[in-house]
């Protein structure tokens, strides 16, 4: 899956791809959603039980799962911008951009360079001006 020019997003997951094998974005994002559903509903990694203490793969895996969902904001907007603007779903899309930009940078869930695809998209859309 393509970020632009700069960036390919390879998927590896360790079982089905051992290595880091590019996808197509529809197929990246179709892998992506099973693989985290996988992640969510083992209970091994998200523990439904009272009492059952949160593994040590717990926080690794978040971040996993969050610079991975990063990924398919950077494919969205650089790629398909356009269309989101015809469509009318550019102020939807911003907002759940927004949410999320804002979710992973206050729990530092994505490292902040692999934020930089969408610096210029992420300013322009997260900015607030305290008075």
């Amino acid at each position: 899956m393509s970020g632009g020019k700069k960036f390919e997003y390879h998927w590896r997951d360790n079982v089905r791809y051992k290595k880091p094998t590019p996808l197509s974005a529809p197929k990246y994002m179709d892998v992506l959603m099973d693989w985290i559903d996988a992640q969510i509903n083992d209970p091994a990694i998200f523990p439904t039980d009272v009492g059952v203490p949160f593994p040590k793969c717990y926080i690794p895996t978040v971040k996993k799962i969050f610079g991975r969902l990063f990924r398919v904001f950077v494919h969205v907007y650089i790629h398909h911008f356009d269309r989101l603007h015809e469509i009318g779903a550019e102020a939807h899309v911003n907002t759940c951009y927004k949410h999320f930009y804002y979710f992973v940078t206050y729990f530092h869930l994505i490292d902040p360079k692999e934020l930089e695809p969408l610096v210029s998209s992420s300013l322009n859309h997260c900015l607030v001006v305290f008075v």
